[in-house]
């Protein structure tokens, strides 16, 4: 998923991560160069579609203007929740 607006210099991906943590959920999270904010959440629906919730206003401060999402087939490839640093 891609999450644009003001989303970064926000805590925004520590934010994702304990959320995720806090959710059982693992994956990923990542600012981009264009300003968004990428993000992959693995587990179960439900507890995803509670992490796509809170991504559509994230933490206080951030001013989100699009979520897109793209639902992908389980994988199980993750073992925990990581903030990724740069853009590859």
């Amino acid at each position: 998923m891609s999450i644009a607006g003001h989303v970064q210099g926000v805590f925004f991906r520590e934010s994702a991560r304990r959320l995720a943590e806090s959710l059982g959920l693992t994956g990923w999270v990542r600012n981009l160069p264009d300003g968004r904010v990428e993000a992959v959440f693995e587990g179960g629906r439900d507890r995803i579609e509670r992490a796509l919730r809170w991504c559509q206003h994230g933490p206080p401060g951030a001013e989100v203007s699009e979520v897109l999402v793209e639902w992908r087939p389980y994988a199980g490839e993750f073992h925990d929740f990581q903030v990724r640093r740069g853009y590859s």
